[in-house]
């Protein structure tokens, strides 16, 4: 693929972000959204995370993998404590990455 194809590509790719962005923010002020579907909205982050985090954290390439040699597991189940302990986000996601990382490096290697 050439410069000018990959340049036409994300040309292409931003004027349709762009443009599905506009007319949804420019419509928005419109738009009214009911009560129970505002409070099923607040869900949708957490749901999210979840997702992408349960899988990755208990298998790896083999399967399930339910061990304290798993650095992500180990790293989840820390992010778990500190953030029901201290309710501080930075703290949490600080202390879990260190965790992994020294799981990582001195447990796993």
């Amino acid at each position: 693929m050439s410069n000018a194809q990959l340049t036409l590509i994300i040309i292409g790719m931003f004027l349709v972000t762009y443009s599905v962005r506009t007319v949804l923010f420019a419509s928005a002020h419109k738009a009214h959204i009911p009560d129970w579907l505002n409070k099923a909205l607040k869900f949708v982050p957490i749901s999210v995370l979840t997702a992408i985090i349960a899988p990755m954290s208990l298998t790896n390439a083999s399967g399930l993998l339910l061990t304290l040699s798993n650095p992500w597991l180990v790293g989840a189940l820390t992010c778990l404590v500190v953030g029901l302990f201290f309710q501080r986000q930075l703290l949490t996601i600080c202390v879990g990455v260190m965790v992994f990382f020294v799981m990582k490096v001195f447990v796993v290697a």
